[in-house]
């Protein structure tokens, strides 16, 4: 690591009370629970879009009433 950039991140670490081992352990567990609550949601909108969409409806009973118009024929 730079050794200027060490220095920065001692200070910034110090003037919060903490330690730049301390810091970075915090930033790591922000980063993977992150990951894991997008690897979630991306699980759950996967599974939604293998369900099917209900659009709502009785479905067709008979195709043929369903087709049946009197003026055609």
């Amino acid at each position: 690591m730079d050794v200027r950039l060490l220095k920065r991140a001692r200070s910034f670490a110090a003037q919060r009370g903490s330690s730049v081992s301390a810091m970075l352990a915090e930033e790591l567990q922000r980063m993977l629970t992150r990951e894991t609550e997008y690897e979630r949601a991306k699980a759950r909108a996967l599974a939604l879009l293998d369900a099917p969409f209900r659009l709502g409806g009785g479905g067709i009973q008979n195709r043929d009433a369903l087709h049946d118009r009197q003026n055609l024929r």
